[in-house]
């Protein structure tokens, strides 16, 4: 690397080229940041150890949309193969996130600075925006979800009823919330963790013991199958979280470093399987037995005492504060910051604002289940190949060693864009389209492929090899 000085994302030139070293392990263990302070330059100050870093993805990962994934697959799979696909599901989410939060763990880099050296300083906008609009969706459906479980406990304790004041209230609740950046986040996540987990334990016996009599002959004693419908229930667990996938470098690099990749893809899958787990089954269980698919309706149905019927709605009202702040919230708002150099505060009220025009309304219907799962395959085709595309870059043209000092100068061998990166991507899109119900897995290899080929043989993309 030379010594040649270039301005950070910040805006501000680094004294040396020392700052865009990756941090060595008692440097990462070091000091701390003030809240909202979030930057897109190398991570220097990191603030989550192991336990706290697993906490954070599990209080992140209670996904309503784990829940409609579940009813959607209701008929396909019995109970056992149900579960199974959910665990497969875990594990691939956890290498994944592993695999691409590799740079950002090592070089405290976010995701859309990892991706300037695929796609280029320009290109970098398309991989970016195709991650930020998935997230503005979850976002303002989750918002719609806990809002409607407030306006449920309203309804029970004080006789006011009105979802759209609820709404507006607790959007703006999550952006006042959003903007304290990871510092927040981490305690957020942290103090959650424990109250999430006893719910869902909660939440689960309730809907065994009120459905029990049905789950045997609806979802315990029906063949299912291994075939290809389980191999998309899989993808559609999985994809539910291929967004975060896309940026695990934004929340790597807030890690400590000194965790091993096995132990990386373990705290990963293992926070993320248990909210996933109980979500899904919940979903399929209920839906299976009611053919209702609206979670509130079916909570405020399994849950007789008054009480813990206000404590399960409160529950799933934090749930969704807990998965948007960390989900729904981070990529996006990097993404405005790197695109139209906006600093942190203002790009999160920006992402919340956007969140109301989602028209979440529109997915809580009688049919959402299967709406939400065609959404989920049409997106995971096009993260599918982005998430290939970065992976052979970081691995196997880079060998896992990148310039830091080129990422961040415009005026370096990745400025423009990339095209090798954008071919790949539509040859993976086009391959995830003809094969929709696996389109994630189905689109790795071409990406991947057509990535590799490019960058070796396009004399046009040579530069983007340094």
């Amino acid at each position: 690397m030379t010594s040649k000085t270039v301005t950070s994302a910040t805006g501000e030139a680094p004294s040396s080229t020392s700052a865009y070293a990756p941090a060595a392990p008692e440097a990462a263990h070091s000091g701390s940041k003030s809240l909202g302070e979030e930057s897109l330059a190398p991570q220097q100050t990191r603030i989550m150890g192991p336990w706290s870093y697993l906490l954070a993805w599990f209080g992140g990962c209670v996904s309503i949309g784990t829940f409609a994934m579940g009813s959607s697959i209701v008929g396909t799979l019995n109970l056992l193969q149900a579960s199974i696909a959910i665990a497969v599901g875990c594990f691939v989410i956890g290498l994944a996130l592993m695999i691409n939060g590799a740079a950002g763990y090592r070089y405290g880099i976010p995701f859309m600075v990892q991706a300037r050296s695929a796609f280029g300083m320009s290109g970098t906008r398309i991989p970016g925006l195709i991650r930020a609009v998935p997230a503005i969706v979850w976002y303002g459906f989750q918002s719609w979800i806990g809002a409607g479980a407030l306006n449920a406990v309203s309804v029970t304790l004080l006789g006011f009823d009105n979802l759209v004041f609820y709404f507006i209230v607790f959007q703006l609740a999550q952006i006042a919330l959003s903007i304290l950046g990871f510092q927040g986040i981490k305690w957020l996540e942290n103090f959650g963790s424990g109250f999430i987990l006893l719910a869902l334990v909660y939440m689960f016996i309730s809907v065994l013991d009120k459905y029990g009599d049905v789950i045997m002959s609806q979802l315990v004693n029906i063949e299912g199958t291994w075939g290809l419908p389980f191999w998309n229930a899989t993808m559609l667990f999985l994809g539910i979280y291929s967004t975060m996938i896309l940026n695990a470098s934004d929340y790597s690099r807030e890690l400590k470093q000194g965790t091993g990749p096995t132990v990386l893809t373990t705290l990963y899958a293992m926070s993320i399987l248990p909210c996933t787990l109980f979500m899904g089954l919940i979903g399929l269980i209920v839906s299976g037995a009611t053919g209702v698919a609206d979670p509130i309706q079916v909570f405020a149905n399994a849950v007789d005492n008054t009480p813990l019927l206000v404590v399960t709605l409160l529950f799933i009202a934090f749930a969704q504060v807990t998965t948007n702040v960390l989900n729904n919230v981070v990529p996006p708002t990097y993404v405005l910051m790197d695109i139209f150099k906006l600093k942190y505060r203002p790009a999160a009220i920006i992402v919340g604002l956007l969140a109301f025009a989602s028209c979440p309304w529109l997915l809580v219907q009688e049919d959402s289940a299967a709406g939400l799962q065609l959404f989920v395959q049409i997106y995971s085709a096009f993260l599918g190949p982005i998430f290939a595309i970065m992976a052979v870059d970081y691995y196997l043209i880079r060998g896992r060693s990148v310039n830091i000092e080129h990422l961040y100068d415009p005026n370096g061998p990745y400025q423009g864009t990339n095209y090798a990166a954008l071919v790949a991507t539509i040859a993976g899109v086009i391959v995830a389209f003809n094969m929709s119900t696996i389109s994630w897995y189905a689109s790795l290899i071409p990406a991947g492929l057509v990535y590799y080929l490019l960058m070796r043989y396009w004399p046009s993309c040579q530069r983007f090899q340094r």
